[in-house]
């Protein structure tokens, strides 16, 4: 069994910063791409980052230059680092990650989610 944990997720205000963590467990053999999603009230789930396995990374246009996404391969977390919050970035934020167990063959990966963390940015 494969999960995947945010935590970080907090009240801010505009201008401030916060840091997202994801952590993998369970039965896992390797970790492919992981990414973060946000999902705004009353919108559809949009994807933020996501950095591969190598370490690079790709992000939406409107958290450019403002979010860092970053990993630790060793402990099988993703991180989200948000700076200069703005209030358009409430969201819950939701981990995603590309995983193969130990019985799958190897290039085979299963996508898990999070079950999110919420980002509160007060004006």
């Amino acid at each position: 069994q494969v999960q995947l944990v945010e935590s970080g997720g907090d009240l801010v205000q505009a201008g401030g910063s916060l840091r997202l963590s994801c952590a993998a467990s369970g039965s896992i053999a390797s970790i492919n791409s992981m990414g973060w999603y946000r999902q705004a009230p009353g919108k559809q789930r949009e994807w933020v980052a996501t950095i591969t396995s190598g370490g690079s990374t790709n992000y939406a246009d409107s958290v450019k230059g403002r979010f860092t996404i970053s990993r630790d391969n060793a402990k099988r977390t993703v991180y989200l680092q948000m700076n200069s919050l703005k209030p358009e970035d409430t969201a819950v934020y939701y981990c995603n990650a590309d995983i193969r167990g130990p019985t799958m063959p190897w290039g085979r990966y299963r996508n898990y989610w999070g079950r999110g963390t919420q980002v509160t940015v007060s004006s």
